[in-house]
Formats: structure tokens, sequence, C-alpha cells
């Protein structure tokens, strides 16, 4: 009788754990399929079943159609794409810190993209969303290569940035831009209602347009991150035993913090700041796959969209006739939820 292998530090059989992953990402697959549905299904306006099929398949131009179509679609492809997004940004940023209370906006990528649509308002008197789009991805990009100058700074041939140097750069620039972004609205009471829209964070009114402009950011940023994957397994090892193994740290931290200022700058842009998602998701990968990038990385997309879209339909059954906007729900549900995992399970290290 053949002995299957075991993976070192754990008691399962590498088969059965692969097998064990590989139905976790089916079920995940079939869950986000569930909740796509929903969210065409699902509105502040009760349409039909029947007519939701109808304006699928044979539509006429009627209301019930051009809600299903103009309205909801975008939105529900909006949310799979940022759900997807942030949660892989929040699971690489963790990696790459090793903190486990870090998200997508510690490297000053959220108030990065504030500023800059607080800018946009105030100088130049944009308030529509197209414009937004472009401003908050500027905004969140230039953050990013300031803090990540900043983390590296004195650390020229050791391996680049520490998770230590990244965490206090983004720390000081994200308080930095805040204290701007507060100066100017307060000089502005214009800046104030529109500025205030914008950072709720919602899906609602965002065309296919927008969707256009923000998706080549978010394939850029998936595509590095899948790439990124091994490379950070060999980081979490510990930089000199990733440096033994012939992994060139500062290439692979800077190709991880490409990836997640591509994607949580095209999800900020396109939405406005959505948090918890880059937060709380990494946890719930981790606890299912363990630290093995190569799988968290997946889990944590296919998490991330099913979180979002379910938040964003709750928010649309709970207040009709009117709406509550994703980024208040996912705040609602997500804080006493990352409260009892905190209690109940030892997070993983990192």
């Amino acid at each position: 009788m053949t002995r299957a292998a075991i993976a070192p530090g754990s008691a399962v059989p590498v088969p059965v754990r692969r097998r064990r992953r590989v139905l976790g990402l089916a079920l995940l697959t079939a869950a986000l399929v569930l909740s796509l549905v929903a969210s065409v299904a699902i509105g502040a306006k009760p349409v039909p079943l029947a007519d939701v099929w109808h304006a699928l398949t044979a539509p006429t131009g009627a209301e019930n159609d051009l809600i299903v179509n103009s309205l909801r679609i975008p939105r529900t492809i909006l949310g799979l794409l940022v759900g997807l997004a942030l949660g892989i940004a929040g699971s690489l940023l963790q990696g790459h810190t090793r903190n486990p209370l870090a998200d997508p906006g510690l490297l000053g990528v959220n108030q990065g993209a504030a500023f800059a649509v607080v800018l946009a308002i105030f100088t130049f008197g944009f308030t529509d969303l197209y414009s937004f789009v472009w401003f908050a991805f500027a905004g969140a990009l230039l953050a990013t290569v300031v803090v990540f100058a900043i983390g590296s700074a004195g650390t020229r041939g050791r391996g680049g940035p520490t998770p230590v140097t990244l965490a206090l750069s983004g720390a000081a620039v994200s308080s930095f831009l805040y204290a701007l972004s507060s100066a100017l609205i307060l000089l502005d009471a214009q800046s104030l209602e529109t500025f205030r829209f914008w950072r709720s964070g919602s899906l609602a009114g965002r065309d296919p347009e927008i969707i256009l402009q923000v998706l080549p950011f978010l394939l850029a940023g998936l595509l590095l991150a899948l790439v990124n994957g091994p490379g950070l397994n060999a980081i979490s090892l510990g930089d000199d035993v990733a440096r033994s193994l012939g992994q060139r740290i500062w290439l692979t931290r800077a190709v991880g913090i490409a990836a997640v200022t591509l994607l949580t700058g095209a999800a900020v842009s396109a939405c406005g700041p959505i948090g918890f998602v880059g937060l709380i998701v990494p946890h719930l990968a981790r606890a299912i796959t363990g630290p093995d990038y190569r799988w968290l990385l997946p889990y944590a997309g296919l998490i991330g969209a099913v979180l979002v879209l379910v938040s964003d339909v709750l928010g649309r059954v709970l207040a009709r006739p009117g709406e509550l906007q994703v980024g208040i729900m996912l705040a609602l549900v997500g804080s006493p939820f990352f409260v009892v995992l905190v209690r109940r399970r030892k997070l993983v290290s990192l």
C-alpha cells in the first residue's frame, strides 16, 4: 500500500487537500453565479422574473427592460470586478506587509484618490463621475508611488522596502492627504456636497462607459497578481530564506505593490472607497486555503465578488423604495462579522 504524500506542517495528504481546494473553488463559483443572478433579478423596484428573462432575451424597450439592461447589468458587472479586485488586492497587501490588519488603503490609495477628486471639484469644478475616474486613478497611483519611494529610502542594496517602512510611510502619506482634503472641503461647501456622494462608495449610477475606462487597469492588475503569487510564497518564509532560494525580493515586492495599486486604484476610481472587503476577505480565504498564495488569491477574488454583490442586493432590499450604498452595507455587515471572526478564530500568522 502506497502512502500519499503529506505536506510539511500538515496532517492532510496533498492529494486530499488539493481535491478539497478544487471543490471549494467549485462551490464558490456556484455561489458567485447565484449572486450574479440575484443582482440582476432583485432591485429597489420589484420586477417579475418573467420580465427579467424577457429583458435579457428579447428586449422591447419597455421600462422593465431598461431597468434590467441599463441599470442592473452594468451594476452587477461592476460589483463583480470590484469585489475581485479588492479581495485579491487585500490578500497581496497583507502578504507583502505581513500585517493581518492591512487593507489596500494602507498604501495611501484611498486618500490619494480622495484628494484628487476633491482637487478636481475645488479647482476645475468637475462634478461628473467620468471626470472623477481619471483624477481618482491618477491620485491613487501617485500616492502609492510616493509611499513606495519613502518606504524604499535608505534600503538600497538591502532588498527594497520592508513591511514596516511601507506601513509607516503609508500611514504618514495617508494622514497628510486626509488633512489636505479636509482643508479644501472646509473652504468650499459645493466640494463637500459632491465629495460626500462619491465617498460613500456605490455601484449605482455607473454605466458601461465607466466600466470600460477601468477595465484595462483591472485586467493588468489581475495578471500581475497571479504572477506575483509564487514569489509571495517564497517571501512569506522570510527575506533571508527567499533570497537563498534565488528570489529577487525587491522585484517581487514591486510587482505586488503595482498589482495592488492597479486593482485598488481602478476600483476606488469607479465606485469610491469601499472598505472592509480588502480587510475581511483575506482572512476568510486564508482560513480555507492556508497560506499558499497560488490558491489564496483565486479564493479571495471569488469571496470578494460574492461579498460585494450580496451586500449590494441587501442594500437595495432593506431600504426600499430607496437604497443603502454598498459601502455603507459592507461597513454595517463587516464590522460585527470581523469582530466575531477575531474572537472565534486565531488569525493565521503571516
